[in-house]
Order: C-alpha cells, then structure tokens, then sequence
C-alpha cells in the first residue's frame, strides 16, 4: 500500500467526494467510482488518467489515504 496525498470534500451524509490526488509528486485528477465502509476504513474507486482504475481507502487509525491496485477481483499494494 502507498500513501497518497488526496484532494476531497466530505458531505453531511458522510460521501466523499475525491477530485484529485498526489502520486509520484503529481497532482492528478480522478474520475470516482463507488464507495463503501467497512472494518479497514472508508473504500473509494477512482480512475486515474488511462483508465487504470484504483482504491482509495481512508484507514480511519491514523486518519491517512493509501492506494491499491485493483483488478480481477483480487487487491494488491502499490
């Protein structure tokens, strides 16, 4: 998992709304896709210039964003 920088609003209901984010020391714009909690944090889908989809999990012990490779059906640490 890499941590990454992330430009986004928190709405009332608790929906993240996610415009960009830092990778590499670039700031990127994303497309967002579905999002959901569970017991590892807050999940985002978005999508990355290229079509390379991602996840976005805001892990809520230390308040921080990382990024994960998704892909046929099964997560990996990027």
């Amino acid at each position: 998992m890499k941590q990454v920088g992330v430009e986004c609003r928190f709405g009332e209901d608790g929906i993240v709304k996610v415009k960009k984010i830092l990778l590499d020391g670039r700031w990127q714009s994303v497309g967002q896709g579905r999002q959901w909690v569970d017991e590892n944090g807050r999940h985002v889908l978005i999508m990355l210039p290229g079509d390379e989809v991602k996840e976005l999990i805001l892990q809520p012990s230390t308040l921080s964003w990382v990024l994960v490779q998704v892909g046929g059906g099964k997560r990996t640490a990027v």
